[in-house]
């Protein structure tokens, strides 16, 4: 028998690669015909998953976009894309298309686990009636549970194996068959008494971070008005051993994560006759970070007798995150839009980002002539001193040039 995963993204594939290097054979399958045409050329489109691991593993991962293949696996662990349409509503488009092709190919006694970041009680009541149009009855002919994704693109101490997996089943021996399933790839587990706890708990953690992000961004507006130094007072507070967890500041939120998924709790709070003020002010706040960044670009350069308008700036870091390619929801790509707008003629360097093609952009060299130089992502491995030596004017939007105390420099 083998593991099915449907869905070969940024969750999908490491979980591929992970069954594959414990022994176990995997069916991958993805509707992205390309996607799988690489895959089986031994080309990983995921960052976290170089291309010699898939050659590693490459007599165990059978890559298709035959759904009916999956009906020869133990388990088939959903891993689809759950994003926003343009009202930020959750659009769960993709995950419902793949649980009726599984109700076409699914095979009695099979383990199906949702590992995509959704609402709570979309398991239960979405995926039940639909799976069970195959004729076969959850709980009873099939086992299902939900398991959320952890993944942290970038991150190498926290991998699928050693970090804890939750899961929830929707009885408590779909909930053990799950554990013995993941077991075999995950160090620990917990096991939660339902799926809307798991559910809930996923979006518990990102909405946690959300809305601290948003507080220390709120508080760096307010004490840019007030004249002091609002990295110097989260580096005072982190001294607090205790009742305080770090969070800095920066030019918004981006990812898969933090700016989609709080947004399925918030919709669906709706149902129950609640706004969820806290995620969403979170929401409002982040959203608006571009917006002050823009107004510290044009302060910067109106600091030199400059207008925006014609101003040659240079963005180094495009990618929401540091030492990832991801461009998914990335402030960066806002802020270049908004200065485009003003007339800037704006450039960027990014290690990680080739190219911006919806932009007409490459990324160019450090060291070229520049009226600014705005750091918003801080990829290790820029040398960033070297920036604030050759710009004549530098705006840190990540707090990396501190140490350098220099006069051109002017923090977030």
């Amino acid at each position: 028998m083998s593991i099915g995963i449907v869905g070969l993204g940024y969750v999908g594939l490491p979980l591929a690669v992970a069954f594959a290097d414990a022994g176990h054979d995997v069916i991958g399958v993805d509707v992205d015909a390309a996607k799988v045409a690489g895959l089986r050329a031994g080309r990983s489109h995921v960052e976290d998953i170089p291309s010699e691991w898939l050659e590693r593993v490459a007599g165990r991962i059978e890559y298709t976009t035959r759904a009916v293949d999956l009906h020869r696996a133990e388990a088939i662990l959903v891993c689809v894309p759950t994003p926003l349409n343009r009202n930020r509503e959750p659009d769960l488009g993709p995950l419902l298309g793949a649980a009726q092709t599984l109700a076409g190919v699914m095979a009695r006694g099979q383990l199906v686990v949702l590992e995509s970041t959704t609402f709570p009680g979309t398991t239960r009541d979405h995926l039940v009636p639909l799976l069970e149009e195959s004729g076969l009855v959850a709980g009873e002919d099939f086992a299902l549970a939900f398991s959320p994704e952890r993944v942290d693109p970038g991150r190498t101490d926290y991998t699928i194996a050693n970090t804890p997996k939750i899961v929830g089943g929707l009885t408590p021996a779909c909930t053990q068959r799950a554990v013995e399933i993941y077991g075999r790839v995950c160090e620990s587990l917990v096991p939660v008494s339902a799926p809307e706890v798991a559910e809930l708990a996923k979006l518990l953690e990102n909405i946690f971070r959300s809305v601290n992000i948003a507080l220390v961004n709120e508080l760096a507006i307010l004490a840019d008005r007030m004249g002091i130094d609002i990295w110097e007072v989260v580096d005072a507070a982190a001294t607090k051993p205790f009742g305080f967890m770090r969070f800095e500041p920066g030019p918004g939120m981006g990812g898969h994560c933090l700016p989609v998924d709080p947004f399925y709790l918030t919709w669906k709070a709706r149902e129950y006759d609640m706004v969820t003020e806290f995620i969403e002010l979170a929401g409002k706040v982040n959203k608006q970070m571009p917006y002050f960044c823009l107004e510290k670009i044009e302060r910067a350069l109106n600091e030199a007798g400059k207008p925006v308008n014609g101003s040659k700036v240079l963005l180094v870091g495009v990618s929401y995150k540091a030492g990832v390619g991801d461009l998914r929801e990335s402030p960066a790509l806002k802020i270049i839009e908004l200065l485009r707008a003003r007339g800037g003629d704006v450039s960027y360097h990014d290690p990680h980002v080739p190219e911006l093609p919806q932009f007409g952009l490459r990324s160019a060299e450090l060291g070229r002539d520049v009226d600014l130089a705005v750091i918003v992502t801080a990829h290790p491995g820029v040398d960033h001193g070297a920036i604030v030596e050759h710009s004549p004017a530098v705006l840190d939007l990540r707090g990396v040039t501190r140490a350098l105390r220099d006069e051109k420099v002017t923090q977030l």
